[in-house]
């Protein structure tokens, strides 16, 4: 074979090579391409997937005592809905739910004690200025009514501080207004102390079931190691 012959076919072999390594490039741009999309559109699993897994897994096993033992499937169920009702993701996310139920429980028990410090303050204006007028102007007063008459004219003569128009309207008004309002945040306050009951109940299981997966999980990991 002449040598120009052997060049003409070096150099086409070298252009084949370099065109098919340009088409792999192009599969593996395209593959990473397509794997960093499925990436970005796959959700990562969810506690409740994970727990999911677990008592399925379970289920296939026949290993359906420990999990009876900790809970009926009412309780499994409301379980799960709690979980992914709040996208709880990990325990650090249940812990932090938890936190935050307590904190708004909290937070309620602080508006609730001025609320009643001042309902306190309006019930008893309104009850000064009511014995007040019930005996202003009257004549022939007894000695009982005498002492209630001056009690109530020396209190409301202290919260008016130099004002003579007794605001009892506005006193009424503010009082059913708070009144509404602390009945409002008593209903919340009682309903997220069983939400938060409720809630510990299901941290508690969440936590019992992984460390049981865990412990199970060791044997597992030293058989592997051991092969």
């Amino acid at each position: 074979m002449c040598a120009s012959l052997m060049a003409w076919s070096l150099n086409r072999e070298i252009e084949v090579t370099n065109q098919k390594l340009r088409q792999l490039k192009a599969r593996i741009a395209k593959l990473q391409k397509w794997l960093k999309e499925e990436q970005e559109n796959t959700e990562p699993p969810t506690l409740a997937d994970y727990i999911q897994g677990i008592l399925s897994r379970r289920a296939r096993e026949g290993k359906s005592q420990f999990s009876q033992s900790l809970y009926n499937l009412k309780d499994a169920a409301k379980m799960l809905n709690f979980l992914q009702a709040n996208n709880i993701m990990d325990m650090a996310g249940l812990d932090e739910k938890f936190k935050s139920m307590i904190g708004e429980q909290l937070d309620i028990q602080h508006k609730l004690k001025p609320i009643d410090r001042r309902l306190g303050t309006l019930k008893k204006h309104i009850e000064q200025a009511e014995i007040y007028f019930k005996y202003k102007g009257k004549k022939h007063l007894t000695e009982a009514e005498q002492i209630l008459f001056t009690a109530a004219h020396d209190y409301l003569k202290g919260v008016m501080n130099g004002k003579t128009a007794l605001p009892v309207n506005a006193w009424k008004a503010e009082y059913a207004k708070l009144t509404a309002e602390r009945e409002t945040l008593n209903r919340r306050y009682l309903a997220l102390k069983e939400e938060v009951k409720e809630a510990e109940q299901i941290r508690k299981s969440v936590y019992s079931i992984l460390r049981q997966e865990q412990r199970e999980q060791q044997p597992r990991r030293a058989q592997d190691m051991g092969r």
